[in-house]
């Protein structure tokens, strides 16, 4: 098969789309499929990889690492039926979700779109009428996604969630796949070797972004009720982003040094192994998760997760098997943390687990759900009239 990715995130960006998209292309290629990638371009960086299109962008206003296609590129429809392409997939209900969409239209070809993403739950980076916004956020998405052939949403929650929101056609749950080699061999004192962090501490880690949805105030205030009961303990946070400054501030302000709480900065995907291996328990507190695909990626290195219950996050995590779920509740959080690290029984029962639910969300058997989609879509093409989104039935559906 001949498959066009449209997507507004991609490399050098680093996001859990990004690390979708490029495990489903390396599983796709190995089955023999040919996948060509449609994206935003950044500045100063070369593609080191093939079939990759890039188009002029700009820096997005709330998120100065993140640029935002400009949605014109010359000569390609031209480009498109050349490929011949067999399916369209795209990942974003937003610029480049709208020019795959228009192709597929165009040229009548199966259109696939993965729902990472809780778009409503980003309205906070809107300075005005959230409320408003976060109406228009749900019916648009909603509508793009009426406009699709299939949809794929990571976990049985966001499944749930959009047809609550009254998306219509056909939904599949597949979670990004690990791919499990990648994680089988980590560094266990890489952290150590590169960072301030006694011998002595425990490591709990989160990976992700340094931004308010991820509910980063809540983790570190839960740390520093963790760190009042068990003193030889150390948060890293592996991430990056717009809260950054304001985070280190709080850590000052709680009583937290650099060697309590440790900000890496962003790390190359190639080293985030070592990342987890170091440490000792995997910590997470978003609520705005589709599916958290770190989660799965420590688990892949064998480290017990402790979370807060939320949507995409439970459907990953097995309470009491291979992590523990938590309640929004600082006190409750810490004690979960507390009680992990310090029962080994409890630990080695969380570890075990954790590697099994790993292996059954391989990138192989993941990608396998997902080529069968396609083949279906293929097999049972039929044309549709020319149909696209109008803004002004958003409010009529």
């Amino acid at each position: 098969m001949r498959i066009g990715v449209f997507t507004d995130s991609y490399k050098p960006y680093t996001s859990g789309v990004v690390t979708s998209i490029t495990t489903f292309r390396d599983e796709l290629t190995r089955l023999g499929h040919e996948v060509h990638i449609f994206a935003p371009s950044y500045p100063h960086y070369q593609d080191d990889e093939p079939n990759v299109y890039r188009f002029y962008s700009v820096p997005s206003p709330t998120n100065t690492d993140f640029t935002l296609a400009i949605p014109i590129y010359p000569g390609l429809g031209t480009l498109v039926k050349h490929l011949r392409l067999d399916i369209i997939h795209v990942h974003s209900p937003m610029i480049m979700g709208r020019v795959g969409l228009r192709y597929a239209r165009k040229y009548n070809i199966p259109l696939v779109f993965t729902y990472h993403t809780r778009y409503d739950q980003y309205v906070h980076y809107v300075p005005v009428a959230q409320d408003f916004a976060k109406e228009v956020t749900v019916k648009y998405s909603s509508s793009f996604c009426n406009h699709c052939d299939h949809i794929i949403t990571p976990s049985e929650d966001i499944r749930a969630i959009i047809r609550e929101n009254e998306v219509r056609k056909p939904v599949t749950v597949i979670p990004t796949g690990i791919p499990l080699q990648r994680f089988e061999n980590g560094d266990p004192g890489w952290l150590r070797a590169h960072f301030d962090i006694p011998t002595e501490n425990k490591i709990l880690l989160f990976v992700g972004r340094l931004s308010k949805e991820k509910n980063l105030k809540f983790l570190i205030k839960t740390f520093r009720t963790v760190k009042d009961k068990m003193p030889q303990t150390s948060l890293v946070l592996t991430a990056q982003g717009p809260l950054e400054e304001e985070l280190k501030a709080m850590c000052r302000d709680l009583g937290l040094g650099s060697r309590d709480v440790v900000f890496t900065g962003a790390i190359p995907y190639d080293q985030l192994v070592n990342v987890y291996h170091s440490a000792d328990l995997f910590v997470f507190s978003s609520l705005t998760e589709t599916q958290g695909l770190v989660l799965t990626e420590a688990m892949a290195c064998g480290l017990p997760v402790v979370a807060v219950r939320a949507s995409g996050v439970q459907d990953m995590v097995d309470d009491g098997v291979d992590g523990i779920l938590t309640n929004l509740d600082t006190d409750e959080l810490a004690a979960a943390i507390c009680q992990v690290l310090s029962d080994d029984a409890l630990y080695q029962q969380l570890h075990n687990h954790a590697l099994l639910k790993a292996e059954s969300l391989s990138a192989r058997n993941m990608t396998l759900k997902l080529e069968d989609i396609y083949k279906r879509l293929i097999t049972g093409r039929t044309y549709r009239p020319n149909r696209l989104l109008n803004v002004s039935n958003w409010f009529n559906n």
